[in-house]
């Protein structure tokens, strides 16, 4: 097993990896300091409630834990107001109290969601991720939790830190090849924004890490928690540095806005967001080898890097006016200076995105 610290003083948690932790869950639950007092919710979807919620109860219940669950339809739609008011109500009328817990077993879809529900209950309850993804490997570390808008994604959310992360890599053997390759998206972004030898260990193990090699896999997940645990230990809020976790999101976020949150997975989307982003670098003078070796990168993997041309472009600006980081007609964007460092530019015009939308479609 792997263990890493996220340290936020008070609120500093460790992340947990490795094969066979779910067997052991109670365990951890209760070294936390979750004791068999506590009523526990578990909010999971529904691909991956046939595969672990039965076994996951059962070893609850086993450790003497009081359970309620509440099961959402999997995909980006979850992350609603209104799946968001079931899950409450799940939550209430299983009697939940401030000494219980939220469990998200799932993806990042289940992870953001539950995280505001147990930031919303009762103004705050304590909240464990057991990330079942690769591309969860981001989003349950950090303790950004949120619900999208139709207008905008992570619109409506909140700062709320887990107790800890478990991680089970043996959860990750049933994903379907599409949602491989999608997680594999947020792991070179970590090697793109910090480590540019991580993204050169990434491409040369594209073939085994999409083979779900165990070895390979816990390294790559191991190396990308890292990453992610030192910049948000640096930056819990987001007032600097953390922005830097956001290279491809800008236009990715704009592309799942205008899928509808059901065309594209959310590392499809942000591939083709920091192709986007090396683009835009390039254009502002940065060394063409920036746009090549990103490119060569996510097609290693399988993972798009051009936009279909059925998506208006007008559409996707307008998606990117309800984008957070948008003001005063200009928008802050994550760009590659190199491979492994970025810089956070706050002057990129609407019509220099334009360009880009453009270009991306001009390669599909």
């Amino acid at each position: 097993m792997r263990t890493l610290m996220v340290e936020l003083g008070e609120r500093s948690y460790p992340i947990y990896i490795g094969s066979g932790l779910l067997n052991d869950l109670g365990s951890y639950l209760q070294k936390h300091g979750i004791t068999t007092k506590s009523t526990l919710l578990i909010v999971t979807d529904d691909n991956i409630a046939p595969l672990y919620l039965e076994k996951t109860l059962h070893m609850l219940q086993q450790s003497g834990y009081r359970v309620v669950t509440s099961i959402v339809t999997a995909g980006e739609k979850a992350k609603s107001l209104s799946v968001f008011e079931n899950v409450m109500t799940a939550a209430i009328e299983g009697g939940l109290d401030r000494n219980s817990a939220v469990l998200a077993l799932g993806g990042g879809v289940v992870g953001d969601l539950a995280g505001f529900v147990a930031a919303s209950y009762m103004r705050g309850v304590r909240f464990v991720q057991i990330p079942t993804t690769i591309l969860a490997h981001d989003s349950s570390v950090g303790g950004k939790v949120a619900v999208n808008h139709p207008l905008a994604k992570n619109m409506i959310g909140a700062f709320h830190q887990p107790v800890m992360v478990l991680y089970d890599v043996d959860t990750l053997q049933s994903l379907p090849m599409r949602e491989v390759k999608a997680g594999y998206s947020e792991m070179i972004k970590h090697g793109l924004i910090w480590d540019e030898a991580f993204a050169e260990w990434c491409l040369d193990h594209a073939e085994s890490l999409l083979s779900l090699n165990r070895d390979d896999l816990a390294y790559g997940l191991e190396r990308g928690c890292a990453i992610k645990a030192a910049v948000v230990s640096e930056d819990e809020r987001e007032n600097g540095l953390r922005a830097i976790l956001n290279l491809g999101h800008t236009i990715g976020h704009a592309i799942e806005a205008v899928g509808g949150y059901g065309e594209f997975l959310h590392g499809e989307a942000i591939s083709i967001g920091m192709i986007g982003s090396a683009i835009l670098a390039v254009k502002r003078g940065r060394d063409q080898s920036i746009y090549t070796r990103t490119k060569e990168l996510f097609e290693r993997f399988g993972l798009p890097t051009s936009l279909p041309k059925h998506l208006d472009t007008e559409s996707l600006i307008g998606a990117l006016l309800h984008d957070k980081k948008f003001k005063d007609n200009k928008i802050v964007f994550v760009l590659p200076v190199a491979i492994g460092k970025v810089d956070i530019v706050t002057d990129i015009t609407l019509d220099e995105v334009r360009s880009v939308i453009e270009q991306l479609k001009g390669e599909a």
